[in-house]
């Protein structure tokens, strides 16, 4: 029995790939993911090889001063792939801010996932064209926004099912644990998906979770699953049970991928602050694409051809992604107050005329400081 109150967290968790790529049995598992095929294994492999390199060149871009922010995602590419992969085009994913592989799967323009993070949107895409919302910023309000869809489509009577990414920290908010309690009273077809990668900015999960934050949902009435967060085969197959239990009327489920963040929480962050000596090295040996890349090349499917290819997709993405972020036009200045109300609103209005105004006043400036020549 595990030592509660001496905080010992289990290690235990579902796994299909081991870190070393071999491939192992599991009853309860396998029967999720028995139409993946090897063709399918590549296509995981090359959709996390593809999300990484977005993931760097969005990180050099910041660097360079052409985003203000970036999230990065280094390292939970098996969890976001492998659970969007799961997904129908009718379910809506409800992200947080760290989200970029499930909205690269769910088929989002590289130049639009980092629009919002270079200051000329207000979100990036149409979230019904994709069927995905927008970064949240407000740690676990998603959840509710997740959980009230969900409810929707249940009064719909439809078998959509709504998607919640969250991280270990935000297990510790209350707009979390108010969806779990609406999602449990309500049996909403809601799947809670966290992905514990370790540190809540420079917190430890040790220090909010002194057992596995999995074991906290059935306290709300909503079965759990803990899983190998950095084995995509494992995640896909977590994600289509809990997909699946919420489809048929199951009500909700709460899905634990255990990772971790290699890189820093933004790029306003500087993990070296905080991060145990020789944890990264640790982690770095669980690395999701090596350890599916250990299988393919086991399996003999990671040709020269199939390598090939996907350095060339990763190499088209980045560059369509820096030339698209690079080439982005400004914003009209007046574009700010669109889109606020979706009706008309007198106040919004009286806004918008003084703000034209005010941009006025700098066109009648500058006319009068060049005698009449603009």
């Amino acid at each position: 029995m595990h030592d509660i109150l001496a905080g010992d967290i289990p290690a235990t968790f579902l796994q299909l790939v081991t870190p070393d790529g071999v491939r192992q049995p599991d009853d309860r598992l396998d029967p999720w993911v028995e139409d993946v095929t090897g063709a399918h294994l590549v296509a995981l492999y090359q959709d996390m090889v593809v999300v990484r390199r977005i993931d760097a060149e969005a990180t050099a871009l910041q660097r360079q001063g052409e985003l203000g922010l970036w999230p990065p995602l280094l390292g939970q590419e098996a969890a976001q792939v492998g659970s969007a992969r799961a997904l129908r085009p009718d379910d809506f994913v409800f992200p947080s801010y760290r989200e970029n592989a499930v909205a690269y799967c769910r088929g989002v323009a590289p130049a639009d996932i980092v629009r919002v993070w270079r200051g000329n949107a207000q979100s990036g895409w149409d979230p019904y064209a994709f069927g995905m919302a927008t970064p949240n910023i407000i740690i676990g309000a998603q959840t509710l926004h997740a959980t009230g869809w969900a409810m929707g489509a249940l009064a719909d009577g439809v078998d959509s099912v709504a998607v919640t990414y969250f991280g270990d920290g935000a297990t510790s908010q209350g707009d979390v644990n108010e969806a779990l309690v609406f999602a449990a009273s309500f049996q909403a077809p809601v799947v809670f998906f966290c992905q514990n990668n370790q540190w809540a900015i420079s917190e430890p999960v040790g220090v909010q979770a002194r057992v596995s934050i999995a074991d906290r949902a059935p306290g709300f009435g909503i079965p759990s699953l803990r899983v190998d967060g950095n084995d995509v085969l494992a995640v896909m197959a977590a994600t289509r049970i809990a997909l699946d239990r919420a489809r048929t009327g199951g009500g909700p489920t709460f899905i634990e991928a255990v990772t971790y963040r290699m890189g820093p929480h933004t790029t306003a962050d500087d993990p070296t602050r905080y991060r145990p000596a020789g944890q990264l090295e640790e982690w770095a040996a669980k690395d999701p694409i090596l350890r599916l890349r250990l299988l393919l090349d086991g399996l003999g499917l990671l040709t020269p051809e199939v390598e090939e290819q996907t350095r060339a997709r990763a190499d088209a993405t980045a560059a369509v992604l820096r030339a698209g972020c690079i080439d982005m036009p400004d914003p009209e200045p007046l574009s700010v107050l669109a889109h606020v109300y979706t009706t008309p609103h007198a106040a919004l209005d009286g806004q918008r005329a003084n703000y034209a105004a005010y941009l006025a006043g700098f066109e009648q400036t500058s006319s009068d400081s060049t005698g009449g020549k603009a």
